[in-house]
């Protein structure tokens, strides 16, 4: 599952297992490896929670795949591309948009959001006013921009804490998603 031993059972982690095995249908790794310490567990549940309640999920998932993909997170590409395929997009789409987005028939506003958040995710240093610029030219306003960055923020510490323990991805991938599209999410972490 990760590097790292299972952690302690305890009230707090029997809450979070039950809750996301509700959730989810299983168990997941992450909620595994985050048992060693369900206070941060619950404080990235808020604040994930409240980076998505400002944007569109789309550019949510969008701007989430692009993070994953820019920090080589296989875990968090498999589960926001599986988002993608499941609500937006069919597989061969969701295959284009985590190999080359530029050519997979996103609108040109979405096109702007993925460069940007994986510049971002990349190398947040190297963002200029003038990639600001091109989003506000693409119909982003500043509230807009701000919520990518939230998301690309955001997926950066949990796709670091998965890579760094050595999360595995959920086994629940293998049968939800056909061949090419886990291959095509698999960025190699």
């Amino acid at each position: 599952m990760s590097f790292l031993q299972q952690a302690e059972q305890s009230p707090d982690t029997e809450r979070m297992f039950d809750t996301d095995t509700k959730a989810m249908g299983y168990l997941p790794n992450y909620t595994r490896l985050f048992a060693h310490n369900p206070a941060v567990y619950l404080a990235w549940q808020q604040l994930n929670g409240a980076v998505k309640t400002g944007m569109e999920l789309r550019r949510y998932e969008l701007a989430t795949l692009a993070a994953a993909r820019a920090l080589k997170s296989s875990y968090c590409g498999l589960a926001h591309g599986k988002v993608l395929r499941d609500k937006f997009f069919d597989a061969p789409t969701v295959a284009a948009i985590a190999s080359d987005h530029g050519s997979a028939g996103l609108s040109a506003q979405e096109v702007a959001v993925v460069n940007f958040a994986g510049k971002v995710a990349a190398d947040a240093n190297s963002v200029t006013e003038a990639d600001v610029a091109g989003l506000r030219g693409h119909g982003l306003n500043d509230a807009d921009i701000f919520g990518v960055i939230l998301a690309v923020g955001a997926r950066c510490f949990f796709s670091t804490v998965l890579s760094a323990a050595g999360a595995e991805p959920d086994p629940q991938y293998d049968e939800s998603l056909d061949v090419d599209l886990r291959q095509a999410l698999s960025f190699g972490g």
